[in-house]
């Protein structure tokens, strides 16, 4: 009998086989740090940063500063700006090219700071003579000049990790006299969760209360929110569901997320 080390033993010394457990085992977690993975897979910090760099460019994880996340994690406001943008980006361009058909020429438009309105941004490309009011930083680098006739971005306290401004959703006019309420004729926002028999949420209060007054403010309501933040319980509600007049997504929901849409009128828009 052999007294050797045992297949399973040899097989995660393998390269291949350590970064197939290495890949499976971020997914699982959701996030892990270089420090973590070393002393789980029992390898030096500069193997493990040599193999999330490898699976990084193949496509299986997002390689982060100090470790890595799974390209299907529920994106969290602490992971950077850059870092969500690579979370479901297919699926967020999708839902940008659906998002961006209900917008016509000389519209009003808000939106709030979001890796999925940026993904609506880069798809107003055709369309002129927009104003648009936003609270993210990111955006107006987003937009081509040629797209707006105005672009305003709501003043407030700077979240860095987000790119993004709170505060109120009122413009100052410059001199005496008090900040301007606005309206808009289409809102997008861009949720953190959607539930069944909450509505819609996100981890940050002072976002919930952004959000939420920009969907107050406009005529018509359309959440933009991929498939995997569907029944995900967050800290704060931004509104029930009958504050959208549309869900825009990549992939229908199923029961009861769908039932409990079409009671509250909400339309489920999804690409092709």
């Amino acid at each position: 009998m052999s007294t050797g080390p045992s297949d399973e033993a040899t097989r995660r010394q393998l390269p291949a086989g350590r970064k197939a457990e290495l890949a499976a085992y971020v997914a699982d977690v959701g996030e892990a740090s270089v420090a973590a993975l070393a002393d789980r897979f029992n390898v030096s910090v500069d193997t493990i940063r040599r193999d999330l760099d490898a699976l990084d460019a193949e496509g299986h994880l997002i390689r982060t500063h100090g470790g890595a996340v799974g390209v299907s994690a529920a994106p969290r406001p602490e992971f950077e700006l850059d870092t969500r943008m690579r979370m479901q980006a297919d699926a967020k361009d999708a839902i940008g090219a659906v998002a961006a058909s209900l917008v016509t020429d000389g519209m009003v438009l808000m939106m709030n700071a979001g890796t999925t309105t940026l993904a609506i941004a880069r798809h107003l490309r055709d369309k002129r003579q927009l104003t648009i009011a936003t609270n993210s930083l990111r955006l107006p680098a987003v937009l081509s000049p040629d797209v707006v006739r105005d672009l305003y971005v709501f003043g407030g306290a700077v979240r860095f990790t987000a790119q993004e401004t709170v505060g109120p959703v009122v413009l100052p006019v410059g001199g005496p006299g008090p900040d301007l309420r606005v309206q808009a004729d289409l809102t997008f926002v861009g949720v953190g969760s959607v539930t069944a028999d909450g509505g819609y949420w996100t981890s940050n209060l002072a976002d919930a209360g952004m959000m939420r007054a920009m969907m107050d403010h406009s005529a018509t309501v359309a959440v933009v929110a991929d498939a995997t933040k569907f029944e995900r319980r967050l800290f704060a509600q931004v509104g029930d569901l009958a504050a959208a007049d549309y869900l825009i997504t990549d992939t229908p929901p199923g029961p009861p997320l769908a039932g409990a849409l079409a009671e509250a009128g909400v339309t489920v828009l999804t690409p092709g």
